[in-house]
């Protein structure tokens, strides 16, 4: 793959992967090498965190369609080889984050896709996309989830920080596109029907009125986290890689 044709993204938004579609592979290791290769690469190339962990679910099975998908993320690697995560000077060092889900993503269990990225000041230091091992049966419920997750990875990078004598001047803040999940963070006004995701409302809730974190809503067109929960067109593609600091490394 050294001298492929490059890809604008590492996975076509227009067809979903599915454990069934394809022949079975004849080399399964090969695609397993490849996919355990490309993991490493994760820790630093988060714009490619959600198309190996979608690759990364057909590991026992492998078919054609996915070798297929592998190949893009190849091609897309091949050019975008020099790109790299841009850390930026800040004069503050807020804590801020984004997260969402993407409902029902999977066609093979109907499970949903969650992600976050946390900036400290201006450069992005941590970030996740995993898919869960419940199904929610609402929006709301799949983004409270999320929320939940990124609070505790907010609570893990504020006891980092002050364990390095670094105080934090402003309240976290978790950004989502979901106006009921954020209400619900304030205010459980519908708690009769959100009983079974209790346990992740009084988390985020009981954070919110102690006042160590803020839940914030965001338009859907400005959130982040799109690229490590679903597949997307290049133009919205490239719009986030830009805003999370993934750019050309300077050359020495």
């Amino acid at each position: 793959m050294g001298n492929a044709s490059p890809c604008p993204t590492p996975m076509t938004a227009s067809k979903s992967i599915s454990a069934y579609s394809g022949d079975l592979l004849a080399n399964l290791m090969e695609y397993r090498n490849a996919v355990g290769a490309l993991q490493y690469l994760c820790n630093i190339r988060l714009d490619i965190n959600f198309s190996i962990g979608k690759l990364s679910q057909f590991l026992s099975q492998p078919t054609t369609e996915h070798w297929k998908a592998m190949q893009r993320v190849l091609r897309y690697l091949r050019g975008t080889i020099h790109y790299g995560i841009h850390i930026k000077p800040a004069y503050t060092l807020d804590l801020a984050a984004f997260s969402n889900a993407n409902w029902a993503s999977c066609p093979d269990d109907r499970r949903f896709v969650g992600g976050y990225y946390v900036f400290l000041g201006n450069s992005l230091v941590t970030w996740s996309s995993k898919k869960q091992a419940v199904v929610s049966r609402s929006s709301c419920e799949l983004k409270y989830r999320s929320l939940a997750n990124t609070a505790s990875e907010l609570n893990w990078i504020k006891s980092l920080l002050t364990e390095l004598s670094l105080r934090l001047k402003n309240i976290p803040t978790i950004w989502c596109d979901n106006t009921n999940a954020a209400a619900l963070a304030a205010n459980p006004v519908h708690h009769a029907r959100t009983k079974h995701i209790e346990i992740d409302v009084h988390f985020v809730r009981d954070q919110v009125l102690s006042k160590l974190l803020k839940v914030q809503y965001v338009p859907t067109e400005f959130q982040l986290v799109d690229c490590l929960t679903k597949p997307l067109h290049h133009s919205r593609f490239w719009f986030l890689r830009d805003k999370l600091g993934v750019t050309v490394a300077p050359v020495k």
